[in-house]
């Protein structure tokens, strides 16, 4: 009797860990298909509708002289694959500050990377003679950067970074460049014009020429992230058992810093502020695979692109003939998801 007592309560935890890995083998694989139909759906549905014979026949052999062939691979196709990058690089950075700040809120603006990026392109609208969004994005870009250089400083006290600071810094940051960056706008009306949509996040008119440099960036933060992810799960239980477990808790916190920065700066400087993606996903990779850092970033990978691809796709076909930009669709997606995290929070604090 005592036996099947001992050998039941020493196998449950091993059923438990069985049915966890198979809950997370079945999410990727659900991740991975559901990605691949948006792919699909991104490249056969537009704001002006062709019929899907017209598309494949675009992508298999493409022919010059029908317009709707190139409406297929010199748009569809480029947005489409910026979508995919892009959406990887919020995913994984709202996952990396999650994971960081110990906060289920932390969303990657948390840094000031956002607001960063907004205020240096406006900046260089006003006061340069620049005409092509491929200009303007890397002055984004560069802002993106030293708004996260400046947060880490000002967030680095004698005990080195640590949450609460680096995101206190970054939210304070992140307001005044957001005030000077609206009082610019205002007072400019060549210059609010001009990153209107940008500001609104849209996947349109970005060709290859940007989405080259803005993937390279990427993939570096990605693999960044990936040095991360194991560091993360000890930095999890705070630093004394970080310490104790082996882990560096500042190389970390360094890596997810340039990790977020290179992830959100290249993705905003590209598509403009996507608002909540970087909140949304990471509570639903950690839905399915409970808290561990690497399965949670590995699946925001597939998750962020499907979050933005839905977006981008309920944008054109909502308002047609026109469109809805991405940034803006994943706004209204996302305030619901927040009002209710913060409701869930407030309950289980009472």
């Amino acid at each position: 009797m005592v036996t099947t007592t001992v050998t039941a309560a020493a196998s449950a935890p091993s059923s438990a860990l069985r049915s966890l890995t198979a809950r997370r083998r079945a999410g990727v694989v659900v991740s991975a298909a559901v990605l691949a139909l948006l792919v699909v759906g991104s490249i056969a549905i537009g704001a002006n509708p062709l019929p899907l014979e017209v598309v494949w026949a675009a992508l298999q052999n493409v022919d010059p002289a029908l317009p709707e062939h190139l409406i297929v691979v010199e748009q569809r196709v480029p947005r489409t694959v910026l979508a995919l990058v892009v959406g990887a690089a919020l995913g994984v950075a709202g996952a990396l500050m999650q994971g960081m700040t110990r906060n289920p809120l932390a969303d990657p603006g948390l840094l000031g990377v956002s607001a960063g990026a907004s205020f240096a392109m406006t900046l260089a609208v006003a006061l340069l003679p620049i005409t092509s969004l491929f200009g303007y994005i890397w002055f984004a870009f560069l802002g993106a950067v030293v708004a996260t250089v400046a947060v880490y400083l000002l967030g680095t006290g004698r005990r080195g970074a640590n949450p609460l600071t680096l995101t206190l810094a970054g939210v304070s940051l992140g307001a005044v460049l957001s005030g000077l960056t609206l009082s610019i706008s205002l007072l400019d009306a060549r210059t609010f014009r001009s990153i209107r949509v940008w500001e609104s996040g849209s996947l349109a008119d970005r060709g290859w020429e940007i989405i080259g440099p803005v993937a390279g960036f990427i993939v570096v933060g990605l693999l960044f992230a990936a040095g991360a992810a194991r560091g993360l799960n000890a930095v999890a239980l705070g630093d004394d058992l970080a310490v104790a477990l082996g882990a560096d808790a500042r190389r970390t916190r360094l890596y997810v810093v340039i990790a977020v920065t290179l992830l959100c700066g290249a993705a905003t400087a590209a598509m403009g502020p996507a608002w909540f993606v970087g909140l949304m996903v990471p509570h639903v990779a950690r839905w399915i695979c409970g808290p561990d850092q690497r399965w949670i970033i590995g699946l925001c990978a597939l998750l962020g692109p499907a979050l933005i691809l839905a977006a981008d796709v309920l944008g054109r076909v909502l308002v047609r003939p026109d469109e809805l930009q991405a940034g803006l669709v994943t706004a209204f997606l996302g305030a619901p998801v927040l009002i209710a995290l913060v409701r869930r929070s407030r309950a289980r604090a009472l």
